[in-house]
């Protein structure tokens, strides 16, 4: 697939994104980028503020979350396959305040690969993969972390 069918396609799941979570239309997600390694995801501080005007943590975590499950469903989409996909575990770290508009990155876990979940995938119907998202800091180190599992099961046939 193309660098430019990979960002249309990661387009139309944002736009999926805000039009079946409302979360997401409600924190103003925007694809940032994306590509083979990292699909990265945009929000403006406004609608994520806390009372002390920095970024809301749980703006943070479900940023976070959202760009890694979406990094999860862009793969599954770029190869047609039909999943439902959930996370099944995760670990955020929140280590500086966010003073500013805001994108959370997600790309595979070290030791992580694709291949491997979709052949297990195709084997079993089901798949899991390991995710680490971030949200870029101030300096060099990131300002919150989130490491993730995601599930990936195979819908049965017509299934909506």
């Amino acid at each position: 697939m193309s660098t430019t069918e990979r960002q249309t396609l990661a387009r139309k799941l944002v736009t999926f994104m805000r039009d079946e979570i409302p979360l997401a239309q409600s924190m103003d997600l925007r694809l940032q980028a994306s590509d083979e390694q990292v699909l990265s995801i945009a929000a403006p501080l406004g609608p994520n503020v806390n009372d002390k005007g920095c970024a809301f943590g749980g703006s943070l975590v479900s940023a976070m979350t959202l760009t890694g499950w979406g990094l999860v469903e862009l793969e599954l989409r770029m190869r047609g396959l039909d999943c439902d996909v959930f996370v099944g575990e995760s670990t955020v770290r929140y280590l500086e305040p966010v003073w500013s508009d805001f994108h959370s990155e997600a790309r595979l876990a070290d030791g992580a690969d694709w291949t491997t979940f979709f052949d297990t995938l195709a084997t079993r119907g089901r798949a899991r993969v390991e995710v680490t998202c971030q949200v870029p800091g101030s300096g060099e180190k990131p300002a919150a972390t989130l490491e993730a599992r995601f599930v990936a099961k195979r819908r049965p046939a017509g299934a909506v």
